[in-house]
């Protein structure tokens, strides 16, 4: 047990690391390939930040556990909104900012909605998993007009690419292949300490998928979202959150059902998808339901808080 969780540490580590890379590296490649900045941010940024747990989803999916993936993917969404918000919110109240106000929270009730679609009938299919994937081309689609029609509305993705270094294409290449390399390996890795560790603890690999590495694959974003705050820009805050939990429902979701068909219990529709849902809707009222501005303060921060801590003893109570 001592060595799974160690190894579970150490996965969770070297996959923020390699995610890093491979997104550095990807950006890079594709910036000196002649590719614009608004498509690199669009595609390369976006998804690469995703990349840890699409990687999670397909090795685990792969290994005959479908079901961590799905934890995975909405646990993720769980821990985004109460934990990450959450605590984020207390420490410095987070406004919304107007693109997240006027297209990314709807698009990601419509992906919530499209995650309904899937889960419904307790089943994941390879057409659910269609399903979802076209919903992340539209969106992709409608984004790239979008900033065709207002280039001057550049996001944080576009923002980050300011970061990368100018180095060669042979450099960043480099680290496209080395970052996707320990990605893999430290998806294995991860993987195997966690069905390793329910095993040991005697619960099932989709409760270990909706907490400890939902939790894990959501430290990133807890990190860059509190960063950000203190460092005043708190109003990409939210939308580093809420572009996240997009691409868990559409892309990570999906990944699932593109290798196996997998049978859900019914708690994942009423208990994780309900939670997800109940979360993502309290977001809504705060940004355009309560008070005259559109902000998560430090008391609703603490609800969405005491919202995540009080699902976490629903799944100790259940197990």
């Amino acid at each position: 047990m001592w060595l799974a969780v160690l190894s579970l540490i150490f996965g969770f580590v070297t996959l923020v690391w390699s995610a890093d890379r491979f997104v550095n590296g990807s950006a890079v490649t594709a910036k000196n390939l002649g590719m614009s900045k608004m498509l690199i941010g669009l595609t390369v940024v976006a998804l690469g930040t995703s990349a840890p747990e699409i990687l999670v989803a397909i090795t685990a999916s792969a290994s005959g556990k479908p079901l961590l993936a799905i934890g995975n993917a909405i646990g993720s969404n769980i821990a985004n909104i109460g934990l990450v918000l959450g605590v984020t919110a207390i420490i410095a109240p987070l406004p919304f900012a107007p693109a997240v106000l006027r297209s990314e929270l709807p698009w990601l009730m419509g992906a919530t909605l499209a995650a309904l679609i899937t889960l419904f009938d307790l089943n994941i299919g390879f057409w659910d998993s269609v399903i979802l994937l076209v919903g992340l081309a539209l969106i992709l689609a409608r984004l790239i007009r979008e900033q065709k029609k207002h280039p001057e509305l550049v996001d944080e993705s576009l923002a980050e690419l300011e970061e990368i270094p100018d180095v060669s294409t042979r450099v960043g290449f480099y680290w496209l292949v080395t970052g996707l390399l320990v990605l893999l390996g430290s998806a294995k890795i991860l993987v195997w300490a966690a069905v390793t560790v329910a095993g040991g603890l005697g619960v099932s690999e989709l409760i270990i998928g909706l907490t400890v590495v939902a939790v894990g694959t959501s430290l990133p974003e807890l990190a860059a979202t509190i960063t950000s705050a203190l460092k005043g820009h708190a109003d990409i805050a939210i939308g580093n959150v809420v572009g996240s939990n997009i691409l868990n429902i559409l892309a990570v979701l999906a990944v699932p059902g593109l290798i196996t068909t997998t049978e859900l219990p019914p708690s994942v529709l009423w208990r994780d998808y309900g939670m997800m849902l109940a979360l993502t809707l309290l977001l809504v009222l705060f940004a355009y339901g309560m008070g005259s501005r559109a902000m998560i303060t430090k008391f609703e921060g603490g609800v969405l808080l005491l919202s995540w801590l009080g699902y976490n003893m629903l799944l100790y109570h259940h197990h």
